[in-house]
This record gives structure tokens, sequence and C-alpha cells, in this order.
């Protein structure tokens, strides 16, 4: 009979099905079911609020996970990822308010509208690479929201569109707990499809793009292709994180889609881990709910010290920053790393060894 106080010595594979499986043995497979339960049952026993707030970090990790695949994945920097969510938040709006579609049809071809667009801004990435290539998506950032605050027929302007909740049957989306319900599954989906896709042989294609493009190519590896193709698929889970959220806020705008929000889901995967799928979530929940403590914060110093108050509202951003820096400074790899090093000490207590 097994000792369940034997601790494991190692994994041993016996073929590659095995070490190519997303979970490795039984015991991360359950410790999986019941983390995807316990996120299942959480609207039961939270505030409205807190519901919200989750909601928000699920979208903004599904456009995370979208912006890992182009920047941690495959080493393409993209800053214009604010943009992005833009197209994809004025196509859901476009088709469902002027082209009378529904939401369940027109959050899927938002994704399509938005991998196109991609695709389209990607095609200098075989020339340029780098600054140079943060720069070319940069511009992409100024052109698609010159394009969505002048086209004032399309989109209406400076004056953004109004949208509703998603419904099925004569069942609307508009409480928190069923929108919550609604952003997990499409959070399920992404998260399972991009761990299969780094186990295929795209995915491995844009990691040897990422690790060195010159030995990919040498290899046989046609860099326009994947380079391009990882735009695509980027912009795919960016566009249909921008339909969750527009639906969600009810209202798509020109300023929502700034370059402060690029710079912001930057910093998510930046905090998250460059390169990894769960880092992406993890640096969402993180950045998204950062502000929530630091306003919380300031209004209990605020209660204990009122003549501060004003200085340190205006602290929230060097925080913000802050927070980046000593991320990029102590652990590079992110939120993703410590909790692989917390895992790995759990797994060798009691030994130093």
């Amino acid at each position: 009979m097994r000792n369940p106080f034997v601790m494991e010595c190692g994994e041993f594979h016996v073929n590659y099905k095995q070490d190519m499986a997303i979970w490795k043995n039984s015991r991360v497979r359950i410790r999986v079911l019941v983390m995807v339960a316990l996120f299942a049952l959480f609207p039961l026993v939270a505030s409205d609020y807190v519901i919200g707030l989750a909601t928000l970090c699920g979208i903004a990790a599904i456009g995370a996970i979208g912006l890992n695949i182009l920047t941690g994945f495959t080493g393409q920097i993209s800053i214009g990822v604010g943009a992005f969510l833009g197209v994809g938040g004025y196509a859901s709006a476009i088709l469902t308010l002027k082209l009378g579609l529904s939401f369940w049809i027109a959050m899927p071809l938002a994704g399509i509208i938005t991998a196109i667009v991609g695709g389209l801004f990607g095609l200098p990435s075989l020339r340029l690479k780098g600054l140079y290539l943060a720069i070319a998506t940069l511009a992409a950032q100024v052109i698609i929201l010159f394009v969505i605050s002048r086209w004032d027929s399309l989109t209406g302007g400076t004056a953004g569109m109004m949208l509703s909740r998603p419904q099925v049957g004569d069942f609307f989306f508009y409480s928190e707990k069923s929108y919550y319900y609604l952003m997990f599954a499409v959070l399920l989906i992404t998260t399972v499809f991009t761990l299969n896709l780094f186990r295929s042989r795209v995915g491995r294609a844009f990691i040897a793009v990422r690790d060195r493009d010159v030995a990919a190519e040498v290899m046989g590896i046609d860099l326009f292709k994947y380079k391009v193709l990882a735009f695509t698929v980027s912009s795919f889970f960016v566009g249909v994180a921008g339909a969750l959220l527009g639906h969600y806020t009810m209202i798509v705008s020109p300023e929502l889609y700034s370059i402060t929000v690029s710079i912001e889901y930057l910093a998510i995967i930046l905090v998250g881990g460059l390169g990894s799928v769960f880092g992406s979530i993890y640096g969402a929940v993180f950045i998204t709910l950062l502000p929530v403590f630091l306003r919380s914060g300031v209004e209990l110093l605020s209660g204990i010290y009122p003549e501060i108050a004003g200085v340190l509202n205006g602290m929230k951003e060097v925080v913000f920053g802050l927070v980046i820096i000593l991320f990029l400074i102590y652990e590079p790899e992110g939120l993703a790393k410590i909790w692989r090093n917390i895992k790995d000490y759990c797994k060798l207590w009691p030994f130093s060894y």
C-alpha cells in the first residue's frame, strides 16, 4: 500500500503523449478541477461589487492572454492593444445595433474583424523588430482611434455608442452573477485553447521566432507567416475581450481605449509573467485590483489624516509605476515565477537541496 506521507521525487514520462500533456499527473488535474469549481461557486458567496471586480479581472485576463501570445510567446512588442480592444468593442456594437445580429454571433465576428485588422498592422513585422515595431504598433493605436473618433456615421464619433447586455431568449445577462459566468466560460475556452496552442507545431514556431528568429528561419520556419499569424491570433482574443467589455459597461467611446489602456495591458503581462498563460491571469487580477486597494488605503488614511488625502491621491500613478519597476528589477518573470518558487519550496520542504 502506498504511504500517503511519502513525497514525490520526480515526474517520469515514458512517451511523448505524457511529456506533452497539459496536466502532468492526476494530482495536478484534481487541483485544477477544484480551482475551477471554486471559481464557479464564487458568485454564490460574494457581493455584487466583488463579482463586478472579478468580471473586470476576467475580461482583462482574456485580453492579456491575447497580448501575451504576441509579446510573451512570439517576442513581438505591441503598444496598440488598447485600440484593438476598441475595434472589438465597436465591431460588436455595430453588428448588434446597426445590423441587428445577436451578441452570440457578434462576439466571435468582432474577434475575427479585430484579427484581420491586427494582421494588417502586423505586416511590417517582417522588416521591423524591437523598438521600431513598438513604434509601428503605436501608430496603429493612433490611426485606429482617429478613425473611430472621426467616422461619425458608423461609430458615433466622440459621443460613442450605447450597447445592451446579451440575452438568451427572454433572459438578459443584466445581473453581475450572470455576466460573471459568461466571462468565466470565455476565459476557460481562451485558457484551454492557448495552452493547447503551444503544444502544437504553430505554438512551437511562435516560441522559436521569439528565441532566435534567424535560427528559426534557417530551420525552415516562415517568419512572415508566423509573425502575421501571431498578430492575428493575438488580436482575435483582444477583440473578444473588447466585445465582452463593451457589453458589460454598455458603452463604447474613444477615450476608453487610449494609450493608457495599452500601457496597462503591457503592465499586466510584465507583472504576471511574459510567456505564461496563467501569469496573464495573475497579472490581470493584480493590476485591476491595485487601484482599488490604493483607493481604499487613501480613504482609510484620509479619515485619520484629512490633510494628506490630496497628496495620496496624486501618488496612485507613482505607486503603479513603482510596482512595475520593482517587478522588472527583482522578479522579471513576474508573479508566475513567484508562484512556481512557492510550489517548489513546498515540494522540497523541509529539505534545503
